[in-house]
């Protein structure tokens, strides 16, 4: 295939210039839509920000607000896009953009066209409603129309301030019913394409199933896999790495289930984290407060289960979870499955178990999960920012003593590492501030903490202990956690 077409603000647009490596940005910017910049390249500033047609999973479309940058453009081949031109005109603007100008929203406008398509897409999110006023709650703040403000977190504005931008979006009604994008949600959205696009160096391949993609890795195993390429888009930004095969898995419906049984909950490890939080709808506690904290929505709108394992990187915020959690991978290849426990699954810095043959296909979450669960992530911003430590906590407690302990940790080590000693100090000991204090002691010796710019090895241990002890002070009569 010499070019991939995608739909841009409603026009099929065919992409003869693309390459393997173009990004969904530079190619829309080559169309002239120079509303989408390029700011940071890694997905921090959301200036590049736009809208991405995807399924809301009952045959309808919801519009997606995603980061242009690291979006490969034939990762939308056959897709439908919106950027901050196609929502509005100078004469006609949107609610959004009228909004912000009213209210000094903008002032150098360069991060503008994303925040207003990062409002947009939560302006016709399905189920906003107007409440009772704005309310602050741990993940955000909501506004008296029901607009979420944390839909911004992964937009930086670095002169007009965000008051301004904030009352806009309080600001904001419900969309009008013959609005063109709020009747599109009422139609399925565009189905999955195969896509083989190459310049003679380069591949960029979407197979249309497992088995394709499998057959394909088999042959090709030097290939990369992708998903959301969060991950990898830095890499290809920043570093300049090029692969002469990538491919793409996103989309195939067998790598994109969640299933919930008696034994066990399966997560498809090419479903996004959003879609995730959204079809557990509270059944893993543990991953509804990760999940709040994970970059930023622009990115969990990308990003996957499957993209954190496969990295394998120490500071991925989901991986102390699954540890705690006891999860289990899932590992496909042309000859079969395996089944590999995740705290056997990493075998040094980036580096796994897995095979470049194999893919993972989904995360297995035993049932049933432990009564107490609990997240700490430590870094410098609240929001959108990499973790120097995370800590997640599983546990049991029968009649106020520890029956079972699970510590996932990340930024210590060369991987994710379950805090084995102190799951021992605490199993079988009554909850009480000695046996805890004790613990946490070693629960900050655990690891092999280093210095860096982000954090000191001591600070490290230090919030390890700290973690541990803030557990305690939140959980003081654990026996009561456990229901009769």
């Amino acid at each position: 295939m010499d070019h991939i077409v995608v739909t841009v603000n409603g026009q099929a647009r065919p992409l003869p210039g693309a390459a393997a490596h173009t990004t969904l940005l530079d190619a829309l910017r080559d169309l002239g839509l120079t509303g989408c910049k390029e700011g940071c390249a890694e997905g921090e500033c959301g200036a590049c920000a736009v809208m991405l047609a995807t399924s809301d999973e009952r045959g309808g479309t919801e519009w997606t607000a995603v980061n242009a940058c690291l979006v490969p453009v034939a990762a939308v081949d056959g897709q439908e896009v919106v950027t901050a031109e196609g929502l509005g005109t100078p004469t006609a603007p949107h609610p959004v953009q009228a909004g912000l100008a009213a209210g000094g929203g903008s002032q150098c406008g360069y991060c503008t066209p994303g925040f207003a398509c990062s409002m947009a897409a939560e302006f016709y999110r399905a189920g906003r409603a107007p409440t009772d006023g704005a309310s602050q709650d741990g993940d955000g703040e909501l506004g008296p129309n029901g607009f979420d403000l944390h839909a911004l977190s992964g937009n930086l504005c670095r002169c007009t301030g965000y008051r301004p931008i904030r009352d806009a979006a309080f600001e904001l009604g419900a969309p009008e019913p013959t609005d063109p994008l709020a009747e599109r949600r009422s139609r399925p959205a565009p189905d999955p394409v195969g896509t083989d696009l190459g310049d003679g160096s380069a591949r960029f391949v979407r197979p249309v199933s497992l088995d394709g993609a499998l057959r394909l890795l088999h042959d090709e195993p030097d290939a990369v896999v992708v998903a959301g390429c969060t991950d990898w888009g830095v890499d290809v930004n920043l570093r300049g790495q090029r692969a002469e095969l990538a491919i793409a898995i996103e989309r195939l419906p067998e790598l994109r289930e969640l299933t919930v049984g008696d034994a066990s909950i399966e997560i498809g490890a090419a479903l996004s984290l959003s879609e995730i939080g959204r079809r557990l709808a509270g059944e893993v506690p543990l991953l509804d407060q990760v999940f709040p904290q994970f970059a930023s929505p622009l990115i969990r709108n990308r990003a996957t289960l499957g993209g954190n394992l496969g990295t394998g990187s120490p500071i991925g915020d989901t991986l102390p979870a699954l540890l705690a959690l006891e999860a289990r991978v899932v590992l496909a290849s042309v000859d079969g499955e395996r089944e590999v426990d995740l705290a056997d699954y990493f075998t040094g810095y980036r580096t796994t178990v897995r095979r470049p043959d194999e893919l993972i296909r989904a995360v297995r979450i035993p049932l049933p999960m432990a009564h107490v669960t609990a997240f700490h992530k430590i870094a410098k911003r609240r929001f959108d920012d990499i973790s120097s430590v995370a800590v997640a906590f599983a546990l049991d407690f029968d009649d106020g003593v520890v029956a079972s302990a699970r510590i996932g940790l990340g930024g210590v080590a060369a991987t994710p590492i379950r805090a084995r000693a102190t799951e021992a100090a605490l199993y079988g000991q009554p909850w009480n501030d000695e046996i805890v204090r004790n613990a946490a002691s070693v629960l900050g010796s655990e690891g092999t903490p280093m210095s860096d710019h982000r954090a000191s090895a001591e600070y490290r241990a230090l919030m390890l202990e700290s973690a541990l002890l803030n557990l305690h002070r939140t959980h003081p009569m654990a026996s009561e956690e456990v229901p009769a």
